[in-house]
């Protein structure tokens, strides 16, 4: 896959902190927005597919409605 550069802004000690925990982590600070990014993209596909499957049940609900049921004085003529 081909990969673009892209050019940050944050504060610095938003970044010397990352920086840090990415040592811990033995990754980079670019791998951990790059997974970030990956999560974030990865819940927004999912959270598409599931209104699109709602909007689905909406449009054309599968259950289908009869004619009202009778009242109590209906049931219970003689």
């Amino acid at each position: 896959m081909n990969r673009q550069t892209l050019a940050l802004s944050i504060e610095q000690e938003l970044l010397e902190e990352a920086h840090a925990v990415a040592v811990r982590r033995h990754t980079s600070v670019n791998e951990m927005v790059r997974q970030f990014l990956k999560q974030i993209v990865r819940q927004e596909r999912k959270r598409l597919e599931a209104w699109h499957d709602v909007k689905k049940l909406l449009d054309k609900p599968q259950v289908r409605l009869g004619q009202a049921l009778p009242g109590r004085e209906r049931l219970h003529e003689r």
